[in-house]
């Protein structure tokens, strides 16, 4: 039979962790130029989280005992092990993709499919690694923020990485062929990802005036720290911010007069 090739209306995977409206705007970002068309899909990204997902994972929540959710948590994560021992490859980081590999290879034996996770005890951690990391890792520049239907927050190096992953890599959707094994899947992944993220979109309710601008400045520093493992450059200061620092230390309060 021949595979189908996937439908991104299909792939939920990874939807962003989306919360609240837009209270307030900060001042403009020069590397988020499309932020009014970035902000309407933050709108319909969290329209479709609110009516259609957040229910749907309570419900679940609701009817499945968390050790069964664990478990599903635990196949996905095994089965997101084939991506990332590919990209520690693509990366040449070696002795981290025998480490990945292995980790899968005991998981996917005595672990059962991955249900139980008895890698991590044995010293063999879980790792985090995409093609849009490894285009990172050979220099391929961010580009500016963009918001993906369903999919969220991301840009047009991790769009075309996430393409690549899910396409190419990912053995859900190149390795299975038939449609309604493939979508059940995909289904259950969506549903267990967002119920692992109630308490957390809860919190960005509340605690974030512009949850927009807190998504946005908070997954841009989450994948600079993932392309350099953790460390990333250090940014240099604005000269003119440096030059305004300069004037107020030359400034004199009357009161020290």
């Amino acid at each position: 039979m021949n595979k189908s090739r996937f439908h991104p209306l299909l792939l939920l995977l990874w939807l962003p962790l989306i919360g609240g409206c837009a209270t307030l705007e900060g001042p403009p970002d020069p590397d988020d130029p499309f932020e009014s068309y970035n902000r309407a899909m933050y709108k319909f990204n969290d329209s479709l989280d609110r009516v259609v997902l957040k229910p749907v994972a309570e419900g679940y929540v609701n009817v499945t005992p968390t050790p069964v959710r664990k478990g599903v948590t635990n196949f996905f994560s095994n089965l997101d092990d084939v991506v990332v021992v590919v990209n520690d490859v693509l990366q040449l980081k070696l002795v981290q993709a025998a480490s990945d590999l292995t980790r899968f290879v005991v998981n996917s034996t005595l672990g059962i499919a991955g249900i139980f996770d008895v890698a991590s005890p044995m010293g063999l951690r879980k790792h985090n690694e995409d093609f849009g990391q490894t285009l990172g890792r050979w220099g391929v520049g961010s580009g500016p923020y963009l918001v993906l239907p369903y999919f969220g927050p991301s840009s047009p190096r991790d769009g075309v990485g996430l393409y690549v992953d899910l396409s190419e890599i990912d053995p859900r959707f190149n390795q299975i062929d038939d449609n309604a094994t493939r979508n059940t899947l995909v289904a259950l992944n969506v549903v267990n990802t967002r119920a692992g993220l109630l308490n957390a979109s809860s919190i960005l309710d509340v605690a974030a005036l512009d949850p927009y601008i807190f998504t946005r400045d908070a997954w841009k520093q989450r994948r600079q720290f993932l392309v350099y493992d953790g460390d990333p450059p250090e940014e240099e200061f604005d000269d003119e911010f440096d030059d305004e620092l300069d004037l107020l230390e030359d400034e004199q309060l009357p009161g020290d007069q």
